[in-house]
């Protein structure tokens, strides 16, 4: 379907990457990963014909069409999600109607509630599922994703999982995506591609799903370096046997001497992979503190005109105290966490009711998703320490260029201005930033975006060896699993319940959400009773009506349970299995929705009397 021939890019004197090649067939999911800077959105650009290559070619097959999902997108403000989704069916040859079906149909796939909701009332989750809606609708033979899980809660994750295992019309037969997010790429690739220098070709090709590619990747580079050490024993010798005197040299022949320098060149080039190797040094700063409360909050409540955020909120931070927020985009979590931040100051955020106590001394630091406040236009070096050539961390001075080393950043990238600077390289500054404040408490709201794998490996160490408390909203189930040790659930009604993981609250909140469209049912089911007049129905649509709730509750506990089998570890890294029970799922859950319209018919019947007679 897509066919990438010895493609290279580099920007300026500096090159991303050099003669990748790989192809795209029918049913391929393909990673691409790799460390921040390294050249993924570029190539990806390239292979949807943004950008261009300096050298090599991207050839598509015949009649095969291709998406592209943006790391960013923007819409009309005032448009409505139908009116996004319509104007980019422009040129697919469709009427009026086909328009309005395919739109309508994308917009039910992706849940929205409203077809007429303006596009400047959506949170960020419910604009990246507009953008992939936006994309899926035109029905892209091969879908091209840029980081697809940002800004998606973890229902909006799962959601995007079910739909591109799916088999219906808008998924793609083949999708290349760029991400961070570790099981997601274990749930849905079934080949790896990393871009670094670490490789001689510059990328390494794995089949198989996302862990079978670390089991590979780790042998490779165990590999790499064994060859290290054997080049570098054998060059040792010729170096020892050339060191001699001239007599003994004089009787050896010419091709060993030039053996030696094709020894050495292979030599570096092999220790310049090895090294290639970096990782961000991340070691947050603690005041090591002995403080059993660090904070205390009772009763705390927090909502906004008529709706409420959260009620009845106990809550206590003491010394290695780990909690994750879990819940939909909207429903308190960035909240509670300015109201954290500004605990003990006169004009911050505070809770409506409730009382928020904090040790004395205690220093809280956070780390905020929104990046408005990094000023594209300074320097890289001005970013990493603003006051002068050096900072100050654990009470030593560092020059600026050895700062920036420890993030991965060259001396020579000092002067670049930060716009120019990748998404990833952006989020380092950010945590440059947070890891010279000594602190207690640390608040993470979202500090997983844009990470590569590598730096999110070693953002999870130090979070477990930090002494202090922490908070943390992130979408990275891994994550959440490794380093909380207590969940606080959110289900949006203003109700929060503590968890012991990252599963447990999840079920319980999908359940709670049903148990709300079920209330809700009944609610319009009673109001109608009291409003329309009463009709009869047949016998066997009588029959059909008492028994449906029951049908509908069966139905979905068995998607529930389906849910719970495909999160499973042992289905996870079973292709076949998950695929079976992504099918079920989806059979499942139009059986659910067939069950809820033919309630509402019943109903209808019932309530107009239409069924007198039948």
């Amino acid at each position: 379907m897509l066919n990438c021939q010895a493609v290279s890019k580099a920007i300026g004197a500096q090159p991303l990457f050099d003669s990748i090649t790989f192809t795209i067939t029918k049913g391929e999911r393909l990673a691409l990963i790799g460390a921040n800077g390294s050249g993924k959105t570029t190539l990806l650009r390239i292979l949807c014909g943004l950008d261009t290559p300096d050298s090599g070619k991207v050839a598509l097959a015949g009649h095969v069409h291709l998406g592209y999902l943006a790391q960013s997108n923007r819409f009309a403000g005032e448009a409505t999600v139908a009116e996004v989704i319509d104007e980019n069916l422009d040129g697919l040859g469709l009427d009026e109607t086909q328009r309005y079906n395919r739109v309508h149909a994308m917009l039910s796939r992706a849940e929205f509630p409203d077809p007429e909701c303006r596009v400047h009332t959506l949170s960020g989750g419910w604009c990246k599922r507009l953008a992939i809606s936006r994309v899926l609708a035109r029905r892209p033979d091969i879908l091209v994703m840029d980081e697809p899980t940002n800004h998606l809660d973890l229902e909006g994750i799962l959601w995007l999982e079910k739909l591109l295992g799916s088999s219906l019309p808008e998924s793609p037969s083949a999708f290349l995506l760029v991400s961070h997010d570790r099981l997601f790429l274990e749930n849905m690739t079934n080949r790896t591609m990393e871009i670094s220098p670490a490789y001689p070709d510059g990328f390494l090709r794995v089949e198989g799903k996302y862990s079978e590619f670390l089991e590979k990747k780790e042998a490779f580079l165990a590999g790499q370096q064994q060859r290290e050490l054997r080049l570098s024993n054998r060059f040792r010798r010729e170096t020892e046997w050339l060191s001699r005197g001239p007599k003994a040299r004089s009787t050896k022949a010419k091709y060993r001497i030039d053996d030696a320098s094709r020894l050495q060149e292979e030599l570096k080039r092999v220790q310049a992979r090895n090294r290639a190797q970096g990782k961000v040094r991340i070691d947050f700063d603690a005041t090591n503190r002995k403080t059993k409360k660090l904070l205390e909050g009772r009763g705390l409540a927090k909502a906004y005109g008529d709706r409420t955020l959260f009620s009845g909120l106990d809550l206590v931070l003491s010394p290695g105290r780990r909690l994750g927020l879990l819940g939909q985009n909207g429903c308190g979590k960035s909240t509670l966490m300015q109201i954290l931040a500004d605990a003990g100051k006169d004009n911050g955020l505070a809770p409506d009711s409730g009382s928020l106590r904090i040790a004395e001394g205690v220093r809280i630091e956070s780390f905020a998703q929104d990046r408005s406040r990094l000023d594209l236009t300074a320097t890289l070096r001005r970013a990493l320490s603003p006051e002068g050539e050096s900072v100050i961390y654990r009470d030593q001075s560092l020059h600026v260029v050895s700062w920036a080393r420890k993030f991965l950043f060259k001396a020579e990238q000092l002067d670049t201005p930060v716009g120019n600077l990748s998404g990833g390289e952006q989020a380092r500054i950010f945590i440059a930033d947070l890891m010279r404040r000594p602190a207690d408490i640390l608040l993470l709201d979202e500090p997983t975006n844009d990470l590569d794998i590598a730096s999110l490996q070693v953002l999870e160490d130090s979070l477990l060896e930090f002494p202090g408390a922490v908070v943390l909203v992130t979408h990275d189930r891994f994550l959440l699993d490794r380093v909380c040790d207590r969940i606080l659930g959110f289900d949006g009604c203003g109700r929060v319940e503590y968890f012991a993981d990252y599963e447990q609250c999840f079920a319980a909140l999908n359940e709670q959400r049903k148990q709300q469209r079920r209330d809700s049912g009944r609610q319009k089911k009673a109001k109608k009773k009291n409003t329309m007049k009463t009709g009869r129905l047949s016998y066997m649509d009588q029959r059909e009506y008492d028994g449906i709730e029951e049908t509908i509750l069966a139905a979905e506990t068995e998607q529930s349970e389906l849910q719970r089998l495909t999160a499973a570890p042992d289905t996870a890294t079973n292709p076949d299995r998950l695929q079976e029970c992504w099918q079920k799922m989806e059979e499942v859950q139009q059986k659910i929705e067939h069950l809820y319209l033919r309630w509402e018919e019943l109903e209808a019947k019932k309530n107009s009397g239409s069924g007198q007679g039948q």
